[in-house]
């Protein structure tokens, strides 16, 4: 291990002129970054790390704060306002301009704040699913922030990495990287540790793995050579994998039909103008401002705003209950999610693997203990002592030398460095006496064939210390049976039985055990290298080990919750299928969890697996084209699908589900970038809360347009009226203007930020193509609107009736009509269930305050003398505001029997709505 320092100079020199790194010996590339097979010290790292900088890309240019507050400015619906303030203003009538001025700045103020904290969110996020890295510091293997690596770092890769900087190989073994970002390369390439030609294109340069590829297949380790912005990536300015702004489908839908919607209003005044000046004798500068107001009344400006901080909101909520979204669209998709497809190791049970039994020809063993901690002892199933097994202290040599676990502890808690399996193996073989360290130098490893999904094993090539060399191997007991002629007896070898193995796989399965097979194979000192064809015949059987892994509590609650909900739950595992199936019977995944196996899927064609695949709870021995097929299958049966995934070769799968899923800590780079969502905890319950803010988010979001569109309806169906029957005008209009800007501000922003509602997870999955504009919503808004009519001609009429003025009679309409909106307001906060409780009297913080605010400037508009001259408000009377009140409760007692009644009718469109 080198500890020498390289001072700041030289670090200039590196960055400005890079090295032919490729085309150097991996001795010269150690030498010239004074580094070595152990890594850096930890010391020499933190100096480095101060003298090179963070190993991050420059972050993109932001678009300047004056900039992202004119583009508020850029929309169909603010052009109309402007113009609509321009007119008023030559006309004559400025405080009518002023407020429409002042309603369009209200609005991109509010955009403007609301969208830097989306940015700050997004940024929150790209933070939390940084990429890790491994890497060799003081002789050990440390999990680390990729962003920490320096040059001269050892660092470490397999199957699914993302390369964290640009690195010169020193060992690989069936390594290749997809290189396409940087190439252009469709087909990866391989990789060995072989200098090539200095001047080598870059796609030809098989000694580099470079910063932002992906590894395909294989492992390796090499020395970090360039990091940061001096990196090819770095050179080229590519940045990738950024996480989404915020356009969704749905918001590029809103301000669609805020563009068209604009139109029709124009087209609609156009109408009305010329109706009101040719049959209702309006003068045109009284007709058109008339038409301004109701115009700017009636357009929901701040809708795409509210829309977007209600995913914004939801984004936040989801981040906390760990699941980060990495495409915002998933936010819309997750509360429509009918079928979940999980992992079963890690995200439905615990991931602590304890190997719990061993099995071999002559023995069965059970071992004590539990975690990874190296306490235990085998005993008989009878719980007496285990007796001795030469096959047995065999089987778990095997398993220490094939794995690359190692097992630490902190605080006095075991923990795993690599695959939870292999961890459990090595505190195996500390039960068994076995010093790990010691055991390993003794078996030097020459060479190894990582696992992968598709030969579904791993093979390790050892010196024995006796002469000779062994390859030992793990994998699916089926796959390494397979690969066996023989099996390890008593001092001998006899034929191996594979029926008899396959009925201590199925019970050690029906226990809910996730089992292993092990091999071993003596090959002579001239065997440098593992192929598979000296890898896969020729081998001897040792026995199997169980593992248990139990449910998480917290999966079981969460699974009771997605079948009250009407999502169906499958697991899709590798394991076998008396294994999958205990655990799902523990999970109550289905009253009778059936299962189907890879070979059975395999056999049936894509029709027949359409016709059973909603039948089945439980897909074992299943590889990552399986997966691919299974969400195929449920997709075509109408079902919005959730898939979990965590390898390379999971990608295909994630990017075709409705909402793909990578797991933050077993995930590997290349199936976070397919996913739309990672799981920072693995957990499927944070499955379930994601499912649960989303149905949130949907919901809040049909609040607000259910509230939005009706009482923008209701004003505008008052004017309308009034001019075609040849009515007085209830509202003058500025004074429409005004209840536009008070309520934009105020109670249109409040229901982004609504809680969940208590039933949102015991209603059925919302379909596919269901439109946010349900046929029971239109109803509504048609209801509300005419509601609210009713009720400003009722107050008018009264006010003139009982011989108040015109202008007392107008205000008494302006408040009316803000007071139905505050009742309507909590009576829309439940789509599903009555208001009527001192929970929805109570309000959130953001109504409460909403309501306040709205209650002071009505107070102000009512009996400020300078609001008087400003609006043609006047003081109302005691009385008159009591009634004013009685008319918005009697609203929404009106509107909550209207719900019931609905609900009555058709209770399945009524929960659709």
């Amino acid at each position: 291990m080198m500890a020498t320092t390289i001072d700041a100079e030289v670090a200039d020199d590196a960055a400005c002129a890079p090295r032919p790194w490729h085309a150097q010996a991996p001795a010269e590339v150690c030498a010239a970054l004074e580094t070595g097979i152990d890594g850096l010290d930890r010391a020499e790292a933190r100096r480095r790390l101060h003298v090179w900088g963070a190993n991050q890309l420059p972050a993109a240019a932001r678009i300047h704060p004056l900039a992202r507050f004119l583009a508020q400015f850029n929309n169909a619906l603010i052009y109309f306002l402007l113009a609509a303030a321009a007119a008023a203003a030559v006309l004559g009538h400025l405080v009518d301009g002023v407020v429409i001025v002042i309603v369009v700045l209200i609005n991109a103020i509010v955009g403007f704040i609301q969208e830097g904290k989306a940015e700050q969110a997004l940024d929150s996020i790209r933070d939390m699913i940084a990429p890790h890295a491994v890497v060799v510091r003081d002789g050990e293997r440390h999990i680390i922030d990729a962003r920490e690596i320096v040059p001269g770092d050892v660092v470490a890769v397999e199957a699914g990495d993302k390369v964290p900087a640009d690195i010169r190989l020193l060992r690989a073994r069936g390594l290749s990287a997809d290189e396409a970002v940087l190439t252009g390369e469709s087909v990866p390439a391989d990789k060995r540790e072989d200098a090539v030609a200095e001047k080598a294109p870059l796609g030809d340069r098989f000694s580099m793995l470079h910063s932002g590829t992906l590894v395909t297949t294989g492992q390796g380790f090499g020395i970090a050579v360039a990091t940061g912005a001096r990196t090819e990536i770095g050179r080229i300015s590519s940045l990738i994998g950024n996480v989404q702004t915020l356009v969704t489908p749905l918001l590029a839908q809103i301000n669609d039909f805020g563009r068209r919607f604009t139109w029709y209003v124009s087209g609609a005044a156009v109408a009305l103008l010329v109706f009101a000046m040719l049959f209702r004798g309006y003068g045109w500068v009284d007709a058109l401002m008339v038409v301004v107001a109701l115009s700017v009344g009636v357009v929901p400006e701040g809708l795409p705003a509210v829309i977007t901080i209600t995913l914004a909101i939801g984004v936040r909520r989801m981040a906390a209950r760990n699941a980060v979204v990495r495409r915002l669209p998933a936010v819309e998709t997750l509360g429509a999610t009918s079928v979940i497809c999980s992992d079963k190791t890690g995200t439905l049970t615990k991931n602590e693997m304890t190997a719990c039994r061993v099995i071999t020809a002559r023995s069965v063993s059970m071992i004590s203990g539990s975690g990874y901690a190296p306490e235990g002892a085998a005993t008989a199933p009878g719980g007496a002592a285990a007796p001795p097994d030469d096959v047995r202290d065999q089987l778990v040599r095997a398993a220490l030398l094939c794995n690359d676990a190692r097992l630490v502890e902190r605080d006095g808690r075991w923990s795993v460095l690599g695959d939870p399996m292999e961890g459990a193996l090595v505190a195996l073989a500390a039960k068994a006496g076995l010093h790990p360290e010691a055991e390993r130098e003794t078996w030097p490893r020459i060479d190894e064939l990582p696992f992968d999904a598709q030969h579904r094993f791993m093979a390790t090539l050892h010196d024995d210390p006796r002469g000779g060399r062994r390859i030992f191997v793990k994998g699916a007991p089926e796959r390494v049976l397979a690969m066996c002629a023989e099996q390890a007896e008593a001092g001998a070898t006899g034929p191996v039985d594979p029926a008899s193995w396959q009925r201590c796989i199925d019970l050690a399965a029906a226990e809910g055990e996730r089992v292993l097979g092990f091999a071993v194979k003596v090959v002579g000192a001239e065997t440098e290298r593992l192929t598979f064809e000296t890898t896969e015949t020729g081998l001897t059987f040792l026995g199997i080990v169980g593992f248990i892994d139990p449910p998480r509590e917290e999966a079981i609650a969460a699974v009771a919750q997605c079948r009250a909900a009407g999502i169906a739950v499958k697991m899709i595992t590798g394991d076998h299928a008396g294994t999958a199936v205990a655990i799902a019977r523990q999970l109550a995944i289905a009253d009778a969890p059936k299962a189907m196996q890879g070979a059975e899927l395999d056999a049936v064609g894509d029709d027949d697996l359409q016709r059973v695949v909603d039948g089945v709870s439980v897909f074992s021995r299943t590889t990552p084209e399986h997966k691919l097929r299974i969400v195929r299958a449920l997709q075509a049966n109408g079902h919005i699908v959730a898939m979990t995934g965590d390898g390379v070769n999971d990608a295909p799968a994630l990017k075709q589900a409705d909402v793909g899923i990578a797991m933050g800590r077993k995930g590997t780079e290349a199936a976070k970038e397919a996913a739309q969502m990672v799981l920072l905890d693995d957990n499927f319950a944070s499955i379930v809360a994601a499912v649960h803010e989303g149905r949130t988010v949907y919901d809040n979001i049909r609040k607000v347009i259910g509230w939005t569109l009706p009482t923008n309806g209701g004003e505008a169906l008052c004017i309308v009226v009034a001019i075609i029957l040849g009515l007085a005008l209830p509202m003058t209009p500025v004074q429409i203007l005004w209840i536009n800007m008070i309520l934009t501000v105020t109670l249109g922003l409040v229901l982004a930020f609504e809680p969940a509602e208590p039933n949102v997870m015991g209603r059925p999955p919302r379909k596919r193509r269901a439109p946010i504009l349900s046929r029971l919503l239109v109803w509504r808004i048609v209801l509300v609107s005419v509601l609210f009519m009713l009720g400003v001609f009722g107050i008018f009429h009264y006010a003139l009736a009982t011989g108040q003025s015109e202008a007392t009679a107008r205000t008494m309409v302006v408040n009316t009509l803000v007071v139905m909106e505050t009742f309507y307001l909590f009576n829309i906060r439940y789509l599903h269930m009555t208001s009527f409780s001192l929970v929805g009297a109570m309000g959130t913080p953001a109504v409460l305050g909403a309501v306040a605010a709205v209650i002071v400037a009505q107070l102000a508009f009512t009996y400020a003398p300078f609001m008087h001259g400003m609006f043609g408000s006047a003081p109302v009377a005691f009385a008159d505001g009591l009634l004013i009140v009685a008319i918005g409760f009697l609203t929404m007692v009106v509107l909550e029997l209207e719900k019931i009644i609905m609900r009555r009718m058709a209770p399945a469109t009524a929960a659709a709505a």
